[in-house]
């Protein structure tokens, strides 16, 4: 009875009556902000997303072309916001933005197990949360060592253009502890989602993950859902039980992708044109990774920090936000080392928790010995060092050559937390 009233009653439709730029108007609709809306173009349906409410109009943001839309075209409203299906038929698949497959396999609605579920969730309760005690092995020496993440923790890659923060995920995805993968590549260029799939990341790699991707060229509410996307498939992994490696390559991406939206919705432009809705977004994605009653979600962002300046806004409101951060060097990649991590200029917040007393001996070891090689580096390189007047210098040139090939890792030499450890240990000892 309900179904058939339903049907019966009449469909409410609004008409586009402005488009420019990213600024769809439509009067004569009933939604809400978040929901989608459908306009009915000459040249098929075309989704888009009611960003704003003002003066009776809803100004909405395209998920597509806009060629051949017209004023006056007629918009329906489809009754809520994005929904996708999630579901562990999900590993092993690459999605787009909007949760939709971009691999050529079936249709996820063929596939059993899936279930709808909308983009937007609430972040854990503070006080419902865990507290992270576990550590979570990554495979890559410099962080297991000296930068070690817990299991719900959120570190921050903090790097400029090309210094190998995307070969740095990839080794991560494929050495690292966690049950599944989710990997939200945002703003990539497209010649580099296939390399990263095929290339970096390989069939042992994708086997165990689930790939989101929104290009570039995507418009900017597909680039800004994906990374909700991303998380909110994570989040139905973790509520699972498992323990889940969430990968968003990269923040900074996403935050442009809200200043195009919050610009074109109105908004005014603040700090470096950010307007005030990129620094109230950041906080609400990052807050819903980390620890729950029954899973975890260990959270990695890089951020493309501008002209390698560490304090860009993107990147200082992250850091402020994150539980530490690792930091690439292009000096270290154009050297030719890889991974080109900074360990002295990264730090995890939670290393005292998930490490032992006698690993933290040993990495402070490590680490001083690092600091006092870098205060006299200029002096040996001149020949103006002497030897004894510091010993921490002086450990560190004896063992420079074995420092540099514990901190440094092929693409395809993956290490056990367990080894990893043995050999800073045996690297240390005096």
């Amino acid at each position: 009875m309900d179904r058939a009233a339903s049907a019966a009653r009449p469909l409410r439709l609004g008409t586009v009556t402005e488009l420019v730029g990213l600024h769809l108007e439509v009067r004569g609709l009933a939604s809400a902000a978040g929901d989608l809306v459908e306009v009915r173009t000459s040249g098929g349906p075309l989704l888009a997303e009611v960003a704003a409410l003002r003066d009776g109009a809803a100004v909405c943001l395209p998920l597509g072309t806009t060629t051949g839309v017209r004023v006056g075209d007629h918009v329906h409203a489809t009754g809520g916001p994005l929904r996708i299906l999630v579901g562990d038929a999900l590993r092993g698949r690459v999605l787009d933005g909007l949760g939709r497959p971009v691999d050529g396999g079936p249709a996820l609605a063929d596939l059993p197990g899936l279930a709808p579920v909308s983009t937007d969730n609430a972040a854990p309760d503070a006080l419902s949360r865990p507290r992270i005690t576990q550590p979570l092995g990554l495979g890559v020496r410099a962080l297991d060592a000296l930068v070690p993440a817990g299991r719900g923790q959120r570190l921050g890659i903090m790097a400029g253009s090309g210094v190998g923060k995307s070969s740095l995920l990839s080794m991560i995805a494929r050495g690292t502890d966690a049950q599944v993968n989710v990997i939200a590549l945002v703003g990539e260029r497209g010649r580099e989602v296939r390399e990263f799939i095929d290339g970096d990341l390989g069939p042992e790699g994708l086997a165990r993950s689930v790939v989101v991707v929104a290009t570039s060229d995507a418009p900017a509410v597909e680039r800004l859902r994906a990374a909700f996307t991303a998380t909110r498939i994570a989040e139905w992994f973790r509520d699972s039980g498992r323990d889940v490696l969430l990968m968003m390559d990269s923040l900074t991406r996403v935050a442009m992708a809200q200043r195009e939206i919050g610009l074109s919705a109105g908004e005014p432009p603040a700090t470096r044109g950010y307007p005030p809705s990129v620094f109230g977004l950041l906080p609400r994605l990052l807050e819903r990774a980390g620890t729950s009653a029954r899973g975890s979600i260990t959270g990695l962002y890089t951020v493309l920090v501008e002209g390698d300046d560490l304090q860009d806004p993107v990147g200082d409101t992250a850091r402020s936000i994150l539980d530490g951060h690792v930091v690439l060097s292009r000096e270290l990649a154009t050297a030719g080392h890889f991974p080109a991590i900074d360990v002295l200029e990264s730090i995890s917040r939670v290393h005292r928790a998930v490490t032992t007393l006698d690993q933290q001996a040993d990495a402070t070891r490590l680490r001083r010995m690092l600091a006092a090689h870098r205060s006299v580096k200029e002096l040996v390189e001149i020949g103006a060092y002497v030897a004894g007047a510091d010993e921490h210098a002086d450990a560190a040139l004896a063992r420079l050559p074995r420092i540099e090939a514990f901190l440094q890792q092929g693409m395809d030499e993956l290490t056990p937390p367990t080894e990893t450890w043995d050999r800073l240990a045996g690297l240390v000892a005096s």
